[in-house]
């Protein structure tokens, strides 16, 4: 097995407001269900391993954009969502945090009563991959999440995370069942990261003298895996900045949401009707359903949909977040009866917004635009774990001005 990639992350404390989780459950659910039906199982577990998509995943769904909570949160509100129809979509996630991570090999052992895979293999793939990322690889985090998706086909994710006492960051591991080799020897695509001081690393090759004299975590002969890395840091600072956020590819969003109607686009019709505000979040959607790997290298972008809880990069516009669920829901329950038009018109957003980057020139006015956020967010049901958004007391005439 190789780890697939890695995170770091500030470490943030605290819950969900309620009004947040249900709504990235639904949101998820619906996100989940659209890469289903168009990808495939093996498509979106390899998507859950990468941790850039999953970041921008955790953003587009309102939780603050850079911090470790975004794994708790979405993993617990995709297992809440996902678990009650597994047999139909043919997905299981176990585990969770604290306790409740405990729980993975029972919960293990019941998904393989349900569809008759092998459940010692699953379980000692859990506890091998939490082992590593524990033990063998000693760079300082002790885990306290652990959660494991598995496909009937047998196929998984894990996605875990760390934290260090007395250090403000923790550490997000993700593991994919794809190309299973050796836990011992090499397993990581890269263990990588802000530099936290020396790390005993027993599973790099340089450590094979130690491992053998220590007790083996499996009797598997080691074996070499080419390096692939995939490593994400995320920033200390709670706003977003211009360095934060490819510039050109938000303002194509801002462009196509704000300066076109769909109309303009005979491919957008369907989508007659829908504000300016919902098209700007359903292209970011969009682009979290359909975007390939390297468009998310800037998960900060994707808080644009959604704004985060607490108020960064402005408050959570709740109102088009609903029209967006609303949306994307009635567009995947229609694709299961094979009426797919509205489906294609949310795949056909991103493509758009693509297409157009090619002549596209952005001014670094990002500052602006999110003053313009935050000033009509009373309008759009802005909340944040701090309150509703008040109207302004007066009009700054703020420009949306990324293009």
């Amino acid at each position: 097995m190789k780890r697939s990639g890695s995170a770091d992350l500030p470490l943030h404390t605290g819950s969900v407001p309620k009004w947040l989780y249900e709504r990235m459950s639904k949101l998820g659910f619906a996100i989940t269900e659209a890469i289903l039906s168009e990808y495939g199982k093996a498509e979106f577990l390899s998507r859950m391993s990468d941790p850039f998509w999953f970041q921008s995943f955790g953003a587009v769904m309102g939780m603050d954009w850079h911090s470790s909570g975004i794994t708790t949160s979405v993993m617990g509100a995709l297992k809440r969502a996902i678990n009650p129809h597994a047999k139909e979509l043919g997905l299981y996630i176990c585990g969770g945090k604290g306790k409740f991570s405990k729980d993975a090999p029972q919960e293990l052992m019941i998904v393989a009563e349900q569809t008759g895979l092998n459940g010692d293999k699953l379980v000692r793939y859990s506890k091998l991959s939490a082992k590593v990322d524990n033990t063998a690889v000693q760079d300082g985090f002790q885990l306290y999440i652990h959660t494991f998706m598995v496909s009937s086909e047998g196929e998984w994710t894990v996605v875990q995370q760390g934290m260090r006492e007395g250090d403000a960051m923790a550490r997000r591991y993700h593991w994919h069942s794809a190309n299973l080799k050796s836990f011992v020897e090499e397993p990581h695509t890269a263990i990588c990261g802000v530099n936290q001081g020396p790390i005993l690393n027993l599973t790099a090759s340089e450590a094979n003298p130690t491992r053998k004299g220590m007790m083996s975590i499996t009797q598997e002969q080691p074996e070499k895996m080419m390096q692939e890395i995939q490593h994400l840091v995320m920033p200390m600072h709670h706003d977003v900045r211009s360095r934060d956020v490819d510039l050109k590819r938000l303002g194509t969003t801002l462009w196509l949401a704000h300066e076109t109607q769909p109309k303009d686009f005979e491919d957008l019709l369907l989508l007659q009707g829908v504000g300016p505000r919902t098209m700007q979040s359903l292209a970011l959607v969009s682009e979290v359903i359909h975007g390939t790997p390297s468009r998310f290298k800037d998960p900060a972008r994707f808080s644009f949909a959604h704004g985060g809880k607490d108020g960064h990069p402005f408050p959570v516009p709740t109102k088009t977040y609903d029209e967006v669920i609303h949306t994307l829901q009635t567009a995947v329950q229609k694709a299961k009866i094979g009426q797919t038009e509205k489906a294609q018109a949310i795949k056909k957003i991103h493509e758009i917004a693509r297409q157009a980057e090619h002549n596209f020139t952005p001014t670094d006015n990002l500052q602006a635009v999110i003053e313009k956020e935050i000033a009509e967010s009373w309008q759009y049901g802005g909340k944040t774990i701090f309150g509703d958004a008040k109207p302004p007391k007066r009009s700054k005439g703020i420009q949306l001005r990324l293009f």
